[in-house]
């Protein structure tokens, strides 16, 4: 694949990130190959590199926990909800009468349909190898920039994405399949999203409780770089600034301590 990203604007949304949002683990750059685009190099294939087949969320977590890059195709993968969304499955009327949330997720098959027709989902036609990787590592065009962390952290870059339109960002949650809120939804809308890491994330991508997530598409990177920066000389900012210039309020054997100081 020949490398037409800007390096120079990687290297400064990185940066901005890192200065004023924080994460502890890796920001991360994602893109969908289109038919004809040529593998990177130096990218890990779970099945041929690591012998096993893995959740989209669990490629997340490596890579942005390890730092590793990673292309995941339809052999790759071993969940059957991304196989479905990413476009690599046809829809069955098995999943699509809501058999998979029955019981667990929904009371019935039929609230259950509901949630399942709610999913973000390519065609066949749209359906391409899934390239993840820090985004300083990335040697492939992002699509969408996702960076995991706290809620304090996720409203700071929801305060970054709106410091140039205003208003609000609308995010939809299921509780499912937030890969594919993560790439199709950001790729769809071509919006910033909120991402709510779904149970699955938790239990095999091992995404921790406090954790949230934040995705912006390519197109706005430059937005919510000043954003970033325009937000922060305004005033808002990462870690908190608590307010702290009051007068504590003691015990009160406290305060005779301190009457007694004032008596001697």
């Amino acid at each position: 694949m020949q490398r037409t990203i800007d390096q120079k604007k990687i290297s400064e949304l990185e940066s901005a990130i890192h200065t004023y949002v924080r994460p502890d683990t890796f920001p991360l750059a994602i893109r969908v190959m289109k038919k004809g685009e040529v593998l990177p190099d130096r990218i890990k294939r779970p099945m041929n590199d690591l012998g096993t087949k893995f959740s989209i969320c669990q490629g997340i977590t490596m890579a942005r926990r390890y730092g590793w890059s990673l292309a995941m195709d339809r052999e790759d993968l071993s969940c059957p909800i991304a196989k479905i969304a990413f476009g690599f499955e046809e829809e069955l009327d098995y999943y699509k009468k809501g058999n998979l949330t029955d019981g667990m997720y929904t009371k019935t098959c039929d609230l259950g349909s509901k949630t399942e027709a709610s999913i973000p989902k390519f065609s066949k036609e749209e359906a391409g190898t899934v390239l993840m990787a820090p985004l300083s590592r990335a040697n492939f065009d992002p699509e969408v920039i996702v960076v995991y962390g706290n809620s304090a952290q996720v409203m700071r870059m929801v305060a970054a994405a709106l410091y140039n339109t205003g208003g609000e960002i609308s995010s939809t949650f299921t509780a499912r399949a937030d890969c594919a809120d993560i790439v199709i939804k950001t790729m769809r809308t071509d919006k910033p999203q909120v991402i709510l890491p779904c149970y699955g994330d938790r239990v095999f991508g091992q995404t921790h409780d406090h954790e949230m997530a934040f995705t912006i598409p390519n197109s706005l990177v430059d937005d919510f770089i000043e954003g970033l920066q325009g937000t922060h000389k305004g005033g808002v900012r990462y870690p908190i600034p608590t307010f702290l210039q009051y007068e504590a309020k003691y015990p009160a054997t406290y305060q005779k301590l301190n009457k007694m100081f004032e008596e001697e």
